[in-house]
């Protein structure tokens, strides 16, 4: 009798374990497959956190929620479509300068290539040949850069689609909040709603923090970086600035992607490689401060991972959504740390994270 329980036992161990594994399978092809979708919901939400501030304190002034989403909507779009026009106004600059610029990077890529070249030709000096003279193993792969491009970014039409829909779902969540709250108490049962509540507020705050703390750092980076680039001479510096601030919303790499257009853009301003230098160093500090100052004194411990789990999950979600996962990575890893702190079984799993 004992022996058929064990045997029974183990039979249901390793078909929990086959089930689990499966509904992983599932749920990792559904976040692949899906991803333009669930991209675009997450966004919508962060959005939603962000804005929702503001609506409530439009409604202390008995201005109805609904109108309160619309304005603060309206007048978010329209100070958006301010910041894109001023900066399409200097990449049009830069457009109209591009001859200028032309000549040093033509340089500089065809230094580049000279260089990939002569490591090619070492490459195949090395490699066996066959009795016709010919190389055994040549394999032409796409480029790396191209590869991550098409990845990451998508075809226009699907990533213009996607933002057709963000005001939107964005409008729909703010207006609806309260009904949306209530419809997502009444999916659990009475005595888990208490705690549900708790959870649910928790990850609120959270985003709300992570956001807003973030839209900060971003702004000073950006600000910080402009002055620097005008003090020195760089031409474009608000748009070299803003792009170089704005890059801090991805971890770890936003630090060598913020060098990028000043480096560019300095090309046609310097002759010599010490400023190079000294931009990358400087800009390089602003970040370092950035995330170990004012991150943590902005957004506090509501979004508390170690950096082992930052690095898989970034991994993770880079693979999974390219560029788009580099961003929404961290704040998809921290909601699901809340979530395991609130649940008795997953709390394990919760501790690793913020080990």
């Amino acid at each position: 009798m004992s022996t058929t329980s064990t045997g029974t036992l183990q039979v249901r161990a390793r078909s929990n374990i086959s089930q689990r594994i499966i509904a992983a399978g599932i749920l990792v092809a559904f976040l692949y497959w899906a991803s333009t979708f669930i991209i675009t919901l997450l966004i919508s939400v962060l959005i939603a956190y962000f804005l929702d501030p503001v609506v409530e304190w439009m409604e202390r002034f008995r201005i109805p929620r609904a109108t309160g989403a619309l304005i603060v909507l309206l007048v978010g779009s329209f100070l958006l479509g301010l910041i894109f026009w001023a900066a399409w106004l200097r990449v049009e600059d830069f457009i109209t300068n591009w001859p200028t610029y032309r000549q040093p990077l033509q340089r500089v890529t065809s230094a580049l290539k000279e260089r990939m070249d002569s490591i090619e030709s070492r490459i195949k000096e090395v490699q066996g040949e066959d009795k016709q003279g010919r190389l055994l193993v040549e394999v032409r792969e796409e480029s790396m850069l191209k590869g991550l491009l098409t990845r990451g970014l998508g075809s226009a039409y699907v990533i213009f689609l996607s933002a057709s829909f963000v005001p939107f779902l964005v409008f729909f969540m703010l207006a609806e909040r309260q009904d949306i709250w209530h419809a997502t108490m009444q999916l659990f049962p009475p005595t888990e709603r208490t705690r549900v509540k708790v959870a649910l507020e928790d990850l609120g705050a959270m985003l709300r923090s992570y956001i807003v703390g973030n839209f900060v750092v971003a702004v000073i980076l950006g600000v910080a970086s402009s002055l620097f680039f005008w003090m020195i001479g760089l031409g474009n510096p608000l748009l070299a600035g803003m792009v170089s601030g704005a890059s801090n919303l991805i971890p770890y790499l936003g630090t060598v992607v913020a060098w990028l257009p000043p480096l560019v853009v300095g090309l046609a301003t310097f002759k010599s490689w010490e400023p190079f230098v000294g931009i990358a160093v400087v800009l390089t500090f602003m970040h370092l401060v950035a995330v170990n100052v004012l991150i943590p004194a902005l957004v506090g411990r509501q979004v508390h991972l170690n950096a082992l789990a930052v690095t898989i999950a970034l991994l993770f979600w880079g693979w999974m959504w390219g560029g788009a996962g580099l961003i929404l990575g961290i704040p998809i890893t921290a909601a699901v740390k809340v979530l395991c702190d609130h649940v008795e079984q997953w709390k394990p799993f919760g501790r690793w994270l913020g080990t």
